[in-house]
């Protein structure tokens, strides 16, 4: 299995944008629902 790594913590903001508003620690079931409320929007 080979793993790819992004060089650049700008890259990796980009990718994680989407959860900037979950808490810390969030399971699946909060990040699904905060998932979903960004796609009603």
């Amino acid at each position: 299995m080979t793993t790819t790594t992004h060089d650049g913590d700008e890259e990796e903001e980009q990718v994680d944008d989407h959860l900037a508003d979950v808490e810390e620690g969030a399971g699946c079931t909060e990040i699904w629902e905060h998932l979903s409320e960004q796609r009603d929007d």
